[in-house]
């Protein structure tokens, strides 16, 4: 067991720089000569590069790493992995090659951090991809997480801002897990509200996105630190107004208990500063309002359907996601960006 000094001070996508902060830095950014084989980059705020290697073949690139949010060392190896891998899944592509990314005290126990990557070697493997290397600091502090390579066909690559007026927004995980992991940390929550958030954290998106590959899905991301809200804003911006019904929303029921008592992160609050001007609420308690720009650290897929398509989609998505719902729609654009009733 490593020591409090190590690890869960802040952790997983609560660690993250706030959309705001980043936003203003890459906007200063040189963008260099167009290459018309980057289909995707970081000028979109998508989850992940995709380059074109062939009119059938892109591959798909992104990393994510950050401090632990749990005490064990395995467990935090594979709520890391299981994080970064989302982003492969995210944009419709397969996961193919993994390299460790690696921030660890020498002085401590070098058995910690074995654990730490047996623990992402397992979820690399589960998602059908291989271990290939990686790099490793000596640091006062852990960080763990992966650099990820996927496959995907230039014509079938799942966007973040691409959806349509007439879509249903249908997400795959509950949300709550940072509020329930901040209330961990202050030896708040439950036995059991903990061990339902790292249930959730470690279960990959591979299985709602091999869903998702067999119908006409108009755009996807994962909800992870931005929040539900802020992620919802990258898929919504400039292509209408989302309206989500909050009794639909999948959420952990502690974190609504442990929000009231005010059991949030910095990280969600920056959320807030960040999305609240673009977000109307329309009679939603204060701990719903948490809930929704709570950081997620390894949260759930939200994508946009055709209406049409989405009685047919829900019952399969629910054989290996239990709790997706629709948890709104797309309309025209209205008077604001998001809606929230």
């Amino acid at each position: 067991m490593a020591s409090d000094k190590l690890f869960c001070a802040t952790g997983g996508c609560t660690a993250k720089l706030g959309a705001g902060i980043l936003s203003r830095v890459l906007s200063r950014l040189p963008k260099g000569e167009k290459d018309d084989n980057l289909l995707i980059g970081f000028d979109s705020k998508d989850d992940a590069a995709v380059y074109k290697l062939t009119d059938d073949i892109a591959f798909v690139q992104t990393l994510d790493f950050f401090p632990p949010m749990v005490e064990d060392p395995y467990t935090f190896g594979k709520i890391a992995a299981t994080n970064a891998l989302s982003d492969i899944y995210a944009m419709g592509g397969e996961v193919k090659t993994a390299l460790n990314i690696v921030c660890f005290p020498e002085s401590e126990d070098l058995n910690i951090l074995g654990e730490i990557m047996r623990g992402g070697a397992e979820k690399v493997h589960e998602a059908g991809g291989s271990i290939a290397g990686g790099h490793s600091i000596n640091d006062a502090t852990v960080k763990y997480g992966l650099s990820v390579t996927g496959v995907v066909d230039p014509k079938k690559i799942l966007a973040n801002n691409t959806a349509k007026p007439g879509d249903v927004l249908i997400l795959t995980k509950k949300l709550g897990v940072g509020i329930i992991c901040c209330a961990n940390r202050v030896h708040a929550a439950s036995k059991e509200a903990m061990d339902a958030a790292i249930e959730s954290m470690t279960t990959l998106n591979k299985y709602a996105a091999d869903v998702l590959k067999r119908y006409d899905v108009h755009a996807c991301t994962d909800v992870t630190g931005f929040s539900f809200l802020g992620h919802l804003h990258e898929m919504i911006e400039g292509h209408g107004t989302a309206v989500i019904d909050s009794k639909n929303v999948p959420v952990f029921k502690e974190a609504l208990s442990y929000a009231d008592e005010f059991l949030t992160t910095a990280a969600g609050q920056r959320n807030r500063n960040f999305a609240e001007g673009r977000v109307r609420f329309e009679d939603v308690a204060f701990a719903m309002q948490e809930v929704l720009f709570d950081p997620q650290t390894s949260g759930g897929l939200l994508f946009a359907v055709d209406k049409d398509k989405a009685d047919e989609l829900l019952p399969e998505l629910k054989k290996v996601c239990p709790y997706a719902a629709v948890v709104g729609e797309v309309t025209e654009a209205k008077d604001i960006e998001i809606i929230v009733k």
